[in-house]
């Protein structure tokens, strides 16, 4: 019997650093601030996640790796869920781009379950944004793999704030503004959009001293809870 085939992607996403900062929770269960935010997207050179996504029909459950490590319970966390569960509702037919044909239906993609390898070129969870990069990583890839269309401009940003507040600003380059949202009840207009390209100023450097590369007693998560 042959063996079922795997579908796979890999992207790399970026870290963000706050001009204007949000501390604090709107509503812990979407996951939206209680004020906007800008920050800057870094350069990918030094700073960045790297993350596979893969789909198959062999896959018994979802699983995730995280620099070389499996996460345990990643088939039931919340913030893993939201991204995996919230993309594969956007997919679309996979297109063979050599052919044109169909290689996966797009309602063939719930029969699938997903792996996921990711890991980081610093740091993690360190205060280097590094949940931001790699949950930013995760929805890119998966939006990738699933041909994902959003049903509105930002849709992909706000899922990727459900699991990292911060990742929906990592999903673009240049100056990103994080909309805080509220005027709708699901919290939708929570999302992220580009206030400026990544050539509006030129001459602007980030210098990034690490002291400790350790993990941080307290998570952000924790602490605007």
């Amino acid at each position: 019997m042959p063996s079922e085939p795997i579908y796979m992607e890999t992207v790399s996403a970026p870290t963000n650093i706050a001009c204007v900062k949000y501390w604090g929770k709107a509503s812990v269960e979407h996951n939206t601030p209680i004020n906007s935010s800008v920050s800057v997207t870094l350069d990918q050179s030094d700073l960045r996640a790297v993350t596979t996504a893969a789909a198959s029909k062999s896959f018994p459950t979802d699983r995730l790796w995280l620099n070389g490590t499996e996460e345990d319970g990643a088939a039931t966390s919340k913030r893993f869920r939201a991204c995996v569960d919230g993309v594969r509702r956007l997919a679309t037919d996979r297109i063979d781009p050599d052919t044109g044909a169909v290689v996966v239906k797009a309602e063939d993609w719930t029969t699938m379950n997903v792996h996921v390898a990711s890991y980081n070129t610093f740091p993690t969870a360190a205060g280097l944004a590094s949940s931001a990069a790699g949950y930013a990583a995760l929805v890119a890839a998966l939006a990738k793999l699933f041909n994902a269309r959003e049903s509105y401009p930002g849709e992909l940003t706000a899922i990727a704030r459900q699991g990292s507040g911060s990742a929906c600003r990592s999903l673009y380059g240049g100056f990103v503004a994080w909309r805080k949202g509220g005027a709708k009840e699901d919290w939708s207009d929570s999302i992220a959009e580009q206030v400026a390209s990544e050539t509006h100023w030129p001459e602007i450097r980030a210098i990034i001293l690490v002291v400790s590369d350790a993990k941080k007693d307290t998570s952000s998560t924790a602490g605007m809870s």
